[in-house]
């Protein structure tokens, strides 16, 4: 019976010892020999090196030229319009107050209470004029006017001066200017704004450039100025989104643009007022933002 607990014993002892002699076998192999699996996370490993410089190179080049276009769309900018480009990262009142601490509970439920009061009666006054609107549809005594974009594809970095006192940089001096600049390369096609009847056709190398006037019905009339081609003639009816010319430039011009007007009974309207309704929210209120600060005109 002795003879059994040292046969156990030298059983125990010889696996731990094969056991341990597996491992260490293992290790050695591990460490000098990769299975096909760790090859191929090796391969890919030093690839993915390799592309993360190269990626970061690209990167710095591509801030850098983004750099370049922010400084040079600046300078065509001020260029144009002998005037630094307004930033439209305006901060608001609210991003104000978040900064501040130090002001007391009592200020913060006077704000809101006040800030409230003005929104109801905002609130009221566009329900009062919805009232109107709709009014004023159901009578059909009137017809909406034009809405539609005379460019395709209108962004709001091509917005110019609106109406309203400019400075005029032919004549050097504060003049009034009745329409809306949209700046756009030689030859980009122009639209009808609504469906309308061509009541005038101006063909000159001077002032407005080539012109062409739209009646659209209820004293709604359009005007495209600075036009190169013009594909339309007095008399003709035209279809909203039909094309009627291409922008063109003349020798009394900064840089090809449309010069775009609105109006209704000769009275002049402004026509950033009549392209919300075509392009997004966050566009129109870019454009404008831009067509109110922008103090020179380009015409």
């Amino acid at each position: 019976m002795a003879k059994f607990p040292k046969m156990v014993s030298a059983v125990l002892r010889y696996l731990v010892f094969s056991l341990a002699f597996a491992i260490l076998f293992y290790a050695l192999f591990a460490l000098f020999f990769s299975t096909a699996e760790e090859s191929r996370l090796a391969r890919e490993n030093r690839l993915y090196a390799s592309m993360f410089k190269e990626m970061s190179e690209r990167e710095e080049l591509i801030e850098d030229v983004i750099d370049g276009l922010v400084e040079k769309d600046g300078s065509i900018y001020e260029t144009l319009f002998s005037a630094k480009a307004p930033s439209l990262d305006n901060v608001t009142a609210a991003e104000i107050i978040a900064d501040s601490d130090s002001l007391s509970e009592s200020f913060y439920l006077a704000s809101a209470e006040t800030t409230a009061g003005k929104v109801l009666e905002k609130a009221a006054s566009v329900d009062r004029r919805f009232a109107d609107i709709f009014a004023l549809l159901s009578s059909r005594a009137d017809s909406i006017p034009p809405l539609t974009r005379p460019l395709e594809n209108l962004s709001y970095v091509q917005t110019g001066a609106s109406v309203g006192q400019k400075h005029n940089p032919v004549h050097g001096l504060e003049l009034r200017h009745d329409g809306l600049d949209l700046i756009a390369p030689q030859g980009t096609p122009v639209y009808a704004a609504a469906n309308g009847v061509v009541c005038s056709v101006t063909r000159t190398h001077r002032g407005l450039g080539n012109t062409v006037e739209i009646d659209h019905g209820n004293g709604y009339k359009t005007r495209y100025c600075l036009l190169g081609d013009v594909f339309t003639s007095r008399g003709k009816h035209v279809k909203q989104g039909q094309r009627i010319g291409t922008v063109g430039i003349t020798p009394s011009v900064s840089a090809p643009h449309l010069h775009y007007e609105v109006y209704r009974d000769s009275v002049v309207l402004d026509p950033v007022n009549h392209l919300f309704a075509s392009i997004t929210p966050e566009e129109y209120s870019k454009l404008l933002y831009l067509s109110a600060s922008t103090t020179q005109a380009m015409d």
